[in-house]
């Protein structure tokens, strides 16, 4: 009987792998999701009075919720209302666009963490040209350019987190300081975001595996004999790399920089997808966690399926990687539309069930289902 189980299992997988994608379901699935997850989002007055918002108690200016925004967004730009334009409108006029507070205060004033909703103000200034939906994280950033932390990478220095010594950093903050750059004509923001991202990239980055550790106290730890190089975390970093991208001039002295990391790590992630079509939790340790993961995973078909759009990386190789990524998170959407199979809050592999979803998980594959989009033709 288990013999007769896995068979039919590799069967489903084999025949979503190869079902061609088409572009009205890939919107007709993103448009499913996105409503699943604002039904489920709670009442936005009520959170925000009581500080306690969206399923596990996240804030609405949470990193979880700003990686939801990062996806939304790019659905709002797809869709055919502004229902969710006027959503995620909504949720920056109840915080008088500012990034996320604590207490009334900034607490974190350097954290990524907290920037990462920026990137979504920045798209709605965008669509709706209102100075004040920017002015505050502008106020910020150039507060931290004027005062940079002197804290040093390491995970145990005081104040570490000041900079973005963990990986998942590369993904809240950098895109905001070349948004900021861009609107503000100044490359000095941009010069300071490369700064910090070679800062981290020095410090986690592992030229033999071409991934990062997710901070420093991973350095020497192994899981069943492999290094740990967590899939949402490099996720984070594959992602981050593109929304860096996707806003710096393609001439500028740095993009060679980036497009190089770029490069090695899709060529890293064309070597290490399970069969599958996902990434392992432990992205070297594939025989330890075969349980699917869609938050990391969702991260990455972005991102490839964003270098073939951009003409970066070869179609022909790596389309197919994409279509079979694509075709497997698919399948771990329900018929209500909620995305399973996201790994909870963490910093390390752990467990995933096909009931258990979140808000960054979400985010995640709508960004990826907006590429995928564009990849098959949508306009």
């Amino acid at each position: 009987m288990k013999n007769i189980i896995t068979l039919l299992s590799m069967c489903i997988f084999i025949t979503l792998n190869a079902q061609k994608i088409q572009t009205e379901d890939v919107k007709r699935l993103m448009e499913k999701v996105a409503d699943w997850q604002i039904q489920n989002h709670g009442n936005l007055e009520y959170r925000a009075q009581n500080k306690r918002l969206s399923r596990g108690n996240h804030h609405l200016l949470d990193w979880t919720n700003g990686a939801l925004y990062v996806g939304m967004s790019k659905w709002a730009a797809m869709a055919d209302s502004d229902k969710y334009y006027e959503w995620l409108k909504e949720i920056g006029e109840t915080h008088d666009w500012k990034l996320h507070m604590r207490n009334g205060y900034y607490a974190r004033v350097y954290h990524a963490d907290d920037h990462t909703v920026g990137q979504t103000y920045f798209q709605l200034y965008r669509k709706y040209k209102e100075e004040k939906m920017i002015k505050p994280t502008v106020h910020q950033f150039d507060f931290i350019l004027y005062h940079p932390s002197k804290t040093k990478m390491d995970w145990k220095s005081p104040f570490h987190q000041d900079r973005w010594n963990w990986c998942d950093a590369l993904f809240m903050s950098p895109p905001v300081w070349v948004m900021v750059s861009n609107l503000t004509r100044d490359r000095k923001y941009i010069d300071f975001m490369v700064k910090e991202w070679k800062a981290t990239t020095n410090h986690l980055y592992d030229k033999k595996e071409n991934l990062y550790y997710r901070d420093g106290s991973y350095f020497d730890k192994l899981d069943n004999g492999t290094k740990i190089f967590w899939s949402r975390g490099n996720g984070w970093v594959f992602a981050g790399l593109s929304l860096v991208m996707d806003e710096l001039d393609p001439n500028d002295k740095h993009y060679p920089y980036f497009i190089k990391l770029y490069k090695k790590m899709a060529n890293k992630l064309l070597e290490i997808q399970t069969p599958e079509g996902h990434w392992s939790m432990s992205l070297l340790g594939q025989e330890f966690y075969p349980t699917p993961e869609t938050s990391g995973s969702s991260f990455f078909i972005y991102g490839l399926a964003w270098g073939i759009n951009n003409g970066i990386l070869n179609k022909a190789i790596y389309g197919p990687v994409v279509e079979k990524g694509w075709n497997a998170m698919v399948s771990h959407v329900n018929k209500d539309g909620m995305l399973g199979y996201v790994q909870a809050i963490g910093a390390e592999p752990g467990e995933a069930h096909p009931d258990k979803t979140e808000v960054y998980g979400v985010g995640a594959f709508l960004s990826a289902g907006s590429e995928v989009y564009k990849l098959y033709g949508g306009k």
